[in-house]
């Protein structure tokens, strides 16, 4: 019988966060995520369609608050080594990111039926692609300019101006001593010759506006150099296991 083959390797390394805190800059120490009070500044965004953009941390305690409607959740990671799917990846625990959004008329920005609500009433958490009930949240809420909301260059300009914040834990997140992770995970593409051949078939959003997903963008689960699945003509796209698995594909509804 032929040996398996190894196609790529990789390595996830967790950093657990225990608190969320504004400070004069970013940075990570002892389990706390100090986040710079003015990283708005970062965000460059396109003043034709973006009036303001307002940040907050909700702590595990505090989710009966009014926010717009959910436009994301997404993790803070990213890429130390390699490209997507394989080489080294640093990812935070403990916190995730929340993407909300509002036109300055009040409209909320959503599709097929706004969030829009009290933040427990409206998010099932500690499922798939929802923070965990203990988790904190990095809460980005967006303001659009009037009517903004309603076509695919208001959503994408607040899902590029929220990555652009983020960014700037990941640059610091990618500088961190593997060696002092909480946990390590290795995760292998095989071939394995003789044996029966899986493929997993995912239908992903592609209709637009809000209901958009990007692909392989320049950090896992980033918006930031993703292609829309729409501007490929919602094709079929082929990605290996650890590609899915490191963050290759971003939701954005």
């Amino acid at each position: 019988m032929e040996k398996e083959i190894e196609m790529r390797r990789l390595t996830i390394k967790t950093f657990h966060i225990e608190k969320v805190e504004f400070s004069e800059k970013t940075y990570i120490e002892n389990g706390i995520l100090y986040l710079r009070k003015d990283v708005v500044d970062n965000a460059s965004v396109d003043e034709k369609l973006i009036k303001d953009i307002n940040i907050s941390i909700v702590n595990p305690n505090n989710h009966n608050i009014f926010v717009n409607s959910i436009m994301d959740f997404s993790p803070v990671a990213t890429k130390v080594l390699g490209r997507m799917g394989e080489g080294i990846t640093h990812v935070l625990t403990g916190v995730m990111v929340m993407l909300t959004g509002v036109d300055e008329d009040g409209i909320q920005v959503a599709e097929f039926g706004s969030s829009e609500g009290i933040l427990k009433e409206q998010v099932v958490f500690g499922r798939a692609g929802t923070p965990d009930k203990n988790d904190i949240i990095i809460h980005v809420d967006i303001t659009l300019h009037s009517g903004k909301g309603t076509s695919r260059p208001g959503p994408m300009a607040a899902h590029e101006a929220c990555d652009k914040i983020i960014q700037e834990i990941r640059v610091y997140l990618k500088k961190m001593n593997g060696r002092l992770c909480n946990e390590r995970y290795e995760y292998f593409d095989k071939i394995k010759p003789g044996k029966k051949k899986v493929v997993i078939l995912k239908q992903v959003a592609g209709q637009g506006a809000m209901y958009d997903t990007g692909l392989l963008g320049k950090e896992p689960g980033g918006f930031l150099g993703c292609r829309s699945i729409i501007d490929m003509g919602n094709m079929p796209i082929l990605l290996s296991p650890n590609e899915y698995r490191d963050g290759a594909l971003r939701a954005m509804h």
